[in-house]
């Protein structure tokens, strides 16, 4: 019998099996806290609203996405409830985004989630090796500070 050498995954593989392993169970915990019609789109929405509101061409030129991309994606969330839309004080004719309270709380639990999934990887790993992890996926996001999150 001939025994197979197992080859490692690709590190590209890797990070996006990590992803998406962190991305169900954030949906599986979101949905548990009624938060069960959430897109994929919509935390890029909620990060981008809770630093401020926006009309949608700076939502997004902020996302990297046409203003319909951007545009449907927003119809869906406020009629969710997710987003409201109001009047723009700088021009009648323009529509301000803010989050709603539901919009809110949605984003409140999934930051909960993602405090929790860190402390939880720290018992399965350890402090240094996290701090390790974040330093390393900070410089392949290049500037994780001043990068847009792409809705798509």
């Amino acid at each position: 019998m001939v025994e197979q050498l197992s080859t490692p995954l690709d590190l590209g593989i890797l990070l996006g099996l990590g992803y998406q392993s962190f991305v169900d169970e954030l949906r599986a915990d979101l949905a548990q806290r009624g938060f069960d019609d959430l897109g994929k789109a919509y935390g890029y929405v909620f990060r981008a609203l809770d630093a401020g509101a926006l009309n949608l061409r700076q939502l997004a030129r902020q996302l990297d996405m046409t203003d319909q991309g951007a545009a449907k994606i927003i119809d869906e969330m406020a009629a969710r409830g997710y987003v409201e839309r109001r009047p723009d004080p700088a021009d009648g004719r323009s529509k301000t985004l803010v989050l709603a309270r539901r919009g809110r709380a949605a984003l409140a639990a999934a930051r909960r989630f993602h405090a929790a999934y860190e402390r939880r990887l720290i018992r399965r790993s350890n402090p240094t090796d996290v701090a390790t992890l974040r330093r390393i996926l900070s410089l392949i996001a290049h500037s994780p500070d001043e990068a847009r999150l792409r809705a798509f």
